[in-house]
């Protein structure tokens, strides 16, 4: 969703509020990844557009190699920093922000991430390590309006929701998006 449509909905969100006292709480994700931990769900884009899914695929061989955007920005590889969150976690924040609603809680926003920033290369290291397989890498020039680092603050997230990653290691997020990625193929 571009920005202008987020604003705009979290204006009337705001809206509905004040004028007819319907209370909503609105979710910011950062970047959803992971999979079910057993590898019977998880994520398929078509085209793919996530990072982890097209590593794994690289890994997979079932797309010919990664592009990595960049490799000059001020961070210490010099590739892109995000934050990732796993979909476990977030299903987990959903339910809790239901609950909070249910049981008379107040309209808020809240951002949703594990507060920890990943690079790039951290993100093709740990994909390596997690799939014992090479992952073919193609360096290409930055794109435009992609941010050197862009990390949730959850803060607001953890006391008002009390809500709290379970997953937030790198590398389970992978591992699980891995399981899936091999499920999902049917390779065991």
């Amino acid at each position: 969703m571009n920005q202008l449509m987020q604003g705009l909905i979290e204006g009337v969100l705001v809206d509905y509020d004040r004028a007819y006292g319907i209370k909503s709480i609105n979710l910011i994700y950062f970047n959803t990844a992971g999979a079910d931990p057993e590898g019977q769900l998880g994520e398929r884009h078509n085209p793919e557009t996530h990072l982890i899914p097209l590593v794994l695929q690289a890994a997979s061989q079932e797309r010919p190699n990664i592009s990595v955007f960049g490799r000059d920005y001020d961070t210490p590889d010099g590739t892109c920093i995000l934050d990732y969150i796993h979909i476990v976690d977030l299903c987990e924040a959903h339910w809790l922000a239901l609950k909070l609603l249910m049981d008379g809680g107040d309209s808020n926003a809240y951002n949703l991430g594990n507060g920890n920033g990943f690079s790039v290369q951290e993100v093709l290291d740990t994909a390596t390590q997690v799939t014992g397989r090479d992952i073919p890498v193609v360096d290409s020039p930055r794109r435009e309006g992609d941010p050197a680092r862009l990390v949730a603050d959850s803060r607001e997230a953890r006391k008002g929701l009390g809500w709290r990653p379970r997953y937030a290691d790198l590398g389970t997020i992978i591992e699980h998006a891995w399981k899936w990625e091999l499920s999902y193929k049917g390779v065991r």
